[in-house]
């Protein structure tokens, strides 16, 4: 498999992301479901935005590797968010997780009024190839 970055243009780079990603001679996809700060048990867990970030990427990399993934086979990230204040505030340990993985996603960042739980601040959907 062959992964592209297509960046147009440089404003992208310090959040993270890429504008697109272009695949070649992938043999499997993977798509995640949105994950969110929920525990083994599926009870929501309270915690703040930087605790639920964190404990939503714990459960995607969990599911990437149940699959033989890794967060790097990661082509697209979506955020769903009940405040991209909070977000953007806790973004750099996005950045830092996704930097030191060698991941470059394409990503769409959507403030919505509520998710699955009241408790819950922020789900994470991705799609993964290789």
């Amino acid at each position: 498999m062959q992964k592209s970055i297509i960046n147009p243009w440089k404003w992208q780079d310090q959040l993270g992301y890429a504008q697109g990603v272009e695949v070649s001679h992938a043999t499997h996809t993977l798509y995640c479901a949105g994950q969110a700060a929920m525990n083994a048990e599926g009870q929501p867990v309270d915690a703040d935005m930087a605790g639920q970030i964190s404990l939503s990427l714990d459960n995607l990399e969990t599911v990437l590797h149940r699959a033989n993934y890794a967060l790097e086979h990661v082509v697209r990230l979506n955020y769903y968010t009940t405040s991209i204040e909070q977000f953007f505030a806790a973004y750099g340990q996005v950045i830092a997780r996704l930097t030191a993985a060698g991941c470059v996603p394409a990503s769409t960042l959507t403030e919505v009024s509520a998710l699955a739980f009241p408790e819950l601040l922020v789900e994470i959907e991705a799609t993964a190839v290789k």
